[in-house]
């Protein structure tokens, strides 16, 4: 078992953050002013007076349509300081768990193995892939790739035509809890099982109206279906071979 006071969470007062927060209270959750993921200094400094042998990487800047009004914001968060993750990690032997995204993939078939080829087609997923490259070169990692929301879901409309692996955020944390409370290293993909975006928010937030939203009706690119295989998660973390 992991100790969770050793434990160090960037974003810790993101989605994800606020979630893991209540399943690991004790774990070392940093403001983004104690903890600048673009100040590899202060890190340093702040590293000093912690206990910590794991970094679970999840600050990012993550709105699509916001990277491409600002992908200067997106290289320095989600590249630079991916990068200065990966160098903290480094000095200090830690383990490191990078949140990556489903957008990786270019979502023209769906259903995307860890070992699938990656190619994103907006700017926010492509910072993610520059901090998954920087990941890759520590051995000593995870780098998980998935996709999650509020646990209701927040829009009044929702894509018919993208089809996602999306789950809300307290199953996903419950589900990535598994994989920080292992010695797994790699790529691993976590998620539900196939299914438009309409009908996950239909799931979620059944006595809400939602509207229907086309891919089109956006001005940013969307790709229209990254639903992951997690037949690995479940092989390695449920012990349930070949399932979806």
């Amino acid at each position: 078992m992991i100790d969770p006071r050793k434990v160090l969470f960037t974003g810790g007062l993101g989605l994800l953050g606020r979630e893991f927060s209540k399943i690991l209270p004790d774990a070392i959750y940093p403001s983004h002013q104690e903890f600048d993921v673009c100040d590899l200094q202060q890190m340093r400094t702040y590293l000093k007076a912690k206990e910590v042998s794991t970094i679970f990487h999840a600050a990012a800047f993550t709105s699509p349509p916001k990277v491409d009004k600002e992908p200067q914001n997106a290289i320095d968060a989600n590249i630079v300081g991916t990068c200065n993750v990966v160098k903290l990690c480094m000095e200090h032997g830690l383990r490191l768990i990078y949140v990556s995204t489903d957008y990786v993939f270019r979502g023209d078939k769906g259903n995307y193995k860890e070992d699938d080829s990656v190619h994103p087609v907006n700017k926010y997923a492509w910072s993610k892939l520059g901090g998954e490259c920087a990941v890759r070169m520590y051995d000593n990692s995870v780098i998980i790739r998935t996709t999650f929301g509020p646990n209701e879901f927040p829009y009044d409309k929702a894509f018919v035509d993208q089809w996602t692996s999306r789950e809300p955020v307290s199953v996903i944390a419950s589900m990535m809890l598994k994989v920080l409370d292992s010695d797994y290293c790699g790529v691993i993909h976590i998620g539900g099982e196939r299914k438009t975006v309409f009908q996950y928010a239909r799931r979620i937030s059944p006595g809400k109206m939602i509207g229907e939203l086309h891919t089109a009706d956006v001005p940013f690119s969307v790709p229209r279906d990254t639903s992951l295989n997690v037949e690995l998660f479940a092989e390695k973390f449920l012990h349930k071979k070949g399932s979806n």
